[in-house]
């Protein structure tokens, strides 16, 4: 279990992590999620001790992570897969980290056979692609079969089946009765991944909540709506300020609620054969709810 209380990070003027508050459980994947600049990968570095907190404190399991000899045996983490000697093999890169950890060698080759890496072990990681670095780092983290593991951004660089791969993996991990922690910006994929968010933006904590409660708190909902009369409906709903957009028979609806929409059709006698509220998606909810937190806007100069 990775707990936060009141962590603080300042850089000189620069408060790049302020009174942050969370707790990251075991048997769950939790996705940590936040606007670029805030300060999500301040806060690894920090869980990890590599940054030292201005205040506050964070512990994994009940003590500092730094205060762990061998401490690939506690946590495994990835938070850059190309941070690391390009001219090492795979398994050199491993085997060195086995042995400052006190880790059985059996593991090195285990966890490279895990992560699809065997066939190319003894190659330079300079020739890998970044997808094969994800997959090495994600190799390094599983190395001490820790009990909590932490990645940054672990699907860069990954096709298809090395996302559904990596997907699968955590929810494993999870099952294990392990912490997984996970940051990583494609909203689409930790819809799939992750059971609970820790949600930050400006340093600040938005969000620790399941991904289901966070999704329910966006409001911006879009309604389908089925009728033999779409013109004469869109008209009316455009004249009270939806956005609509006309397939056929069908309209998709912003900005007015399913049931407003009901009441409009219903006063000018306009037959309905579907009407269907879409919930916002977890992109959709995140946009939204993190809008006021946005350090460096698209097309604002700085």
């Amino acid at each position: 279990m990775i707990e936060a209380r009141e962590l603080t990070k300042r850089y000189g003027g620069t408060t790049a992590v302020e009174d942050l508050t969370f707790t990251v459980r075991p048997g769950q994947v939790t996705g940590f999620l936040g606007p670029n600049g805030a300060g999500k990968s301040t806060t690894l570095r920090m869980i990890l001790g590599l940054h030292e907190p201005t205040g506050g404190t964070v512990t994994i399991d009940g003590r500092p992570f730094r205060d762990r000899p061998r401490g690939l045996r506690h946590v495994g983490a990835l938070l850059d897969a190309q941070d690391v000697h390009g001219g090492r093999s795979a398994v050199a890169q491993l085997s060195a980290l086995a042995r400052s950890n006190r880790i059985p060698k059996r593991r090195v080759e285990e966890v490279l056979e895990d992560v699809g890496l065997a066939d190319v072990a003894g190659q330079r990681i300079g020739g890998f692609s970044l997808g094969m670095k994800q997959r090495l780092g994600i190799a390094s983290a599983l190395l001490g079969e820790p009990p909590v593991l932490l990645f940054d951004e672990p699907l860069n660089g990954l096709d298809p089946e090395g996302v559904k791969w990596v997907r699968d993996l955590f929810g494993r991990l999870a099952a294990e009765g392990r912490t997984v922690f996970v940051s990583s910006h494609l909203m689409s994929e930790m819809e799939h991944t992750a059971d609970r968010l820790i949600v930050i933006g400006r340093g600040r904590l938005i969000a620790a909540e399941s991904l289901a409660e966070f999704s329910a708190r966006g409001t911006r909902q879009s309604v389908t709506v089925g009728t033999a009369f779409p013109v004469l409906l869109r008209d009316l709903l455009t004249a009270r300020g939806a956005a609509v957009h006309m397939e056929g028979e069908l309209l998709t609806v912003d900005g007015l609620a399913a049931v407003r929409i009901g009441e409009i059709a219903l006063e000018h006698r306009i037959p309905l054969h579907h009407l269907n509220a879409r919930p916002p998606s977890l992109e959709e909810a995140f946009m939204e709810l993190t809008a006021d937190s946005v350090r460096f806007p698209a097309g604002e100069s700085r």
